[in-house]
């Protein structure tokens, strides 16, 4: 079943400023889904829809329609914190709470009402796993996040998200400051998750994307300008303009 479905999507902010015009696609479950192109394009814009975290923003006009499990999310009766815990966001510079490591996890479960030890414990342990932190981070669970090096700080954010037990992880070029080898043990993480997340990533270049990429989607000034199969995508796309930005000519 298609976790994700984009109908006519567009958006335009109160500046005049048109950042998705009639974007309609489906995004998979249990996928890597990739938004690339060039800057201004729209990816993070419609990264933010999915969990309406465009709410935020100065948003003038939004049309078309954002099903995720058949519901549409941009209905104005939808419970936003509801949606914000089934639909997880990690940014680009990682932000870890000014707390321990442990509490850095166990922050969120405990303002939803979580109080039970044994239960933070179990949740603080999956998420670091399933991170690819545990085992850095195990024996020093007390310290401070702060005291983690960039690459475990942008994983603890990762395990942050993951804590809360989301069905969807949005990745906003997580690995934008990240040296290569923190970069390669995010991606591993993100290739062991999708067995059971639905993963969207806006990746911070084009190798990356192609590497990362079950499904990838190209935007251009707002419009989705082509979108299937990563491995088709990267070697054989169907757009000029596609294959123009693939191959270095712009961007």
């Amino acid at each position: 079943m298609n976790k994700i479905l984009i109908e006519s999507l567009s958006l335009q902010y109160s500046d005049g400023t048109e950042s998705l015009r009639n974007v309609s696609m489906e995004i998979p479950a249990n996928a890597i889904t990739v938004l690339f192109g060039p800057a201004g394009g729209g990816k993070s814009t419609l990264l933010r829809c999915l969990n309406r975290l465009n709410d935020l923003a100065d948003v003038q006009v939004v049309e078309g329609k954002v099903l995720i499990d058949g519901e549409n999310i941009l209905a104005p009766q939808t419970d936003v914190i509801a949606l914000r815990r089934k639909v997880g966001m990690v940014f680009a510079r990682p932000v870890v709470l000014p707390m321990s490591i442990r509490a850095n996890l166990t922050y969120g479960l405990e303002l939803a009402g979580e109080k039970r030890r044994s239960k933070l414990d179990e949740a603080v342990e999956r998420s670091l796993r399933l991170a690819a932190l545990w085992d850095e981070v195990k024996d020093r669970l007390d310290d401070p996040a702060i005291a983690l090096s960039g690459g475990q700080q942008q994983r603890l954010c990762l395990a942050r998200s993951l804590a809360l037990q989301p069905e969807i992880i949005l990745l906003d070029e997580p690995t934008s400051g990240l040296d290569p080898i923190s970069t390669g043990k995010v991606e591993a993480a993100l290739q062991e998750l999708k067995k059971d997340y639905t993963i969207v990533l806006v990746p911070h270049s084009v190798q990356q994307a192609a590497r990362t990429a079950d499904y990838a989607a190209f935007f251009l000034q707002g419009e989705l300008i082509e979108y299937g199969e990563g491995s088709v995508i990267f070697t054989a796309p169907k757009e000029k303009r596609t294959e123009d930005y693939i191959t270095g000519r712009f961007g």
